[in-house]
């Protein structure tokens, strides 16, 4: 026969080719045979043969471990299957979140819209707390949130006590010379503290409760090591390796942090040569001690506000002091001292010797009694003030306040556009400071608005009478009347009656009140 005739009839008798997909066989797979094969591992064979089991094997897998538990005749053996089983369980669970995170990472990483660089540079916006909790996310904003730069500005005030010195140390180690700014402490009242606020920032840990309802001498029994209390030592990370972190410091906010003292305090500043920024409340350190820290180690500060823990009872300024801030920190514009025990000489000396002065709150100073204004405004010094505050002043006297705003009209303070000079327990009589002005009036105060219309005078008084002193708590908080601004317009004016306005530009007869020995000797 033709060889070619038997080719044609093989070919016409083998069966063609099946196109459609074949169907389900009981051999394995193809590609896991191939797996298997390019892999020997017997973990990933025994795995992914274990991982073929579909959800309704598990009562299957019931009835084969009870098989492999009665196989054992002892019940030590059948307690380590179980346990083996539990952990190999808990391990596998373990495996499975690991590789859904880094899968998630990926994910991230690719559809993320911004490049690494813009990245750091959105999160260096944030507060800390929000870049921990991005960091916390996925690997891909964990490596951009380990960046200095998002670090920069650390903010860790909270409203009650929830962090302690390790976590202050390891925020300043991230930021390292990138460190700008630095806020820590418990800040009761965080909107206190705009213009004009009265509200104090002062807080004590030991008579707080939090949301929660647990007071702080329940938490601090059970925090132990942990707890959530900031020591003396919580700046150390700043002075540490000769001062490198804190040398390029710009911005310090302290907030009741009720261990610190005036000898860590004074080491932390010495650290910080190019800070601004400066603001302290509620912590047991020393007026005096204070500023002579900033006078040595701070030369280039331009804020400083410091609010007494203990309100009126610091007397500790001295003029030396004062004299030698104003010669060695000569770019303060914003001073605020709060709740500290001022004479007017020693006021005076710092407002005429700052030149370039805008900002001066002196609220709930004890001995304060506007003196100090006289003969200022001008070329003699405070003629670039623009917001002066005196709340809550108690030798505030009627007469100095009157002085003051006609040496406005006279043409002095040109810059001055706000003044609060409100007092819960009213302005003091000129001869008897015991003797309270509840409705006091100007004759110059219509007058003066009438030219400067931008001027905002807050005068909040309470009815005469109306005012009862209630008991001190620890921390030095009392409720006040919220503030009243007054509006200002020719037809209603707050109408005053003016006295001596003579003697305001004379610096003859500016007192001195109870000066120590040290001071009219310096003097």
């Amino acid at each position: 026969m033709d060889s070619s005739l038997l080719i044609d009839d093989a070919v016409s008798v083998a069966p063609k080719p099946n196109l459609k997909r074949p169907c389900c066989s009981i051999f394995p797979d193809s590609s896991r045979i191939l797996s298997s094969k390019s892999n020997p591992n017997p973990l990933d064979a025994l795995l992914e043969s274990f991982l073929e089991l579909s959800d309704s094997s598990a009562v299957a897998l019931d009835l084969s471990l009870d098989r492999i538990l009665e196989s054992r005749h002892y019940d030590s053996d059948q307690n380590d299957v179980i346990d083996r089983a539990l952990r190999l369980g808990s391990a596998l669970t373990e495996a499975a979140n690991r590789s859904a995170r880094r899968r998630a990472s990926v994910h991230n990483a690719f559809v993320w819209a911004l490049p690494l660089d813009l990245t750091i540079k959105v999160f260096s916006m944030l507060d800390t707390q929000s870049v921990c909790h991005a960091a916390a996310t996925c690997s891909f904003f964990h490596k951009c949130a380990a960046d200095p730069l998002c670090y920069s500005n650390i903010d860790l005030t909270t409203v009650v006590p929830k962090i302690n010195n390790m976590v202050v140390s390891t925020m300043i180690q991230r930021a390292g010379k990138d460190l700008r700014s630095l806020k820590l402490g418990v800040v009761p009242c965080p909107d206190a503290a705009s213009l004009g606020s009265s509200q104090p920032l002062v807080y004590s840990m030991r008579n707080s409760s939090d949301t929660s309802g647990f007071s702080w001498n329940d938490k601090k029994s059970r925090q132990g090591k942990e707890s959530f209390i900031l020591s003396r030592s919580c700046l150390a990370p700043l002075i540490a390796d000769g001062g490198a972190l804190g040398s390029l410091l710009r911005r310090l906010h302290l907030y009741n942090i009720d261990r610190m003292d005036n000898t860590a305090f004074g080491a932390a500043v010495s650290a910080c040569p190019s800070l601004l920024d400066l603001e302290i409340v509620g912590l047991h350190v020393e007026l005096r001690q204070t500023l002579e820290s900033v006078s040595r180690s701070c030369p280039l500060i331009e804020r400083l506000y410091f609010e007494s823990s203990k309100t009126g009872r610091d007397d500790s300024l001295k003029l030396p002091t004062c004299n030698d801030l104003v010669t060695n920190c000569p770019s303060l514009s914003s001073l605020s001292l709060r709740g500290f025990k001022l004479h007017d000489i020693k006021v005076r000396t710092l407002v005429k010797g700052f030149r370039k002065l805008k900002y001066v709150d002196f609220s709930t100073s004890y001995s304060i009694t506007g003196d100090f204004l006289r003969n200022l405004g001008g070329n003699a010094g405070a003629n670039l003030l623009e917001v002066l505050i005196l709340r809550d002043c108690m030798h505030l006297r009627e007469a100095e306040v009157s002085r003051l705003l006609s040496a406005m009209l006279a043409g002095r303070f040109v810059y001055l556009k706000h003044i609060d000079i409100s007092n819960r327990e009213g302005l003091a009589s000129d001869n008897d400071w015991s003797c309270r002005s509840f409705t006091p009036s100007f004759m110059s105060l219509g007058e003066l608005l009438d030219e400067r219309p931008n001027l905002c005078v807050l005068a909040d008084f309470p009815t005469e009478g109306s005012f009862v002193e209630e008991p001190m708590t620890s921390s030095g908080v009392n409720s006040e009347s919220d503030s009243l601004t007054s509006s200002h317009t020719s037809d209603d004016p707050l109408v005053f009656t003016s006295s001596s306005e003579s003697s305001y530009n004379s610096d003859q007869s500016h007192p001195i009140h109870e000066e120590s020995s040290d001071e009219v000797d310096y003097l």
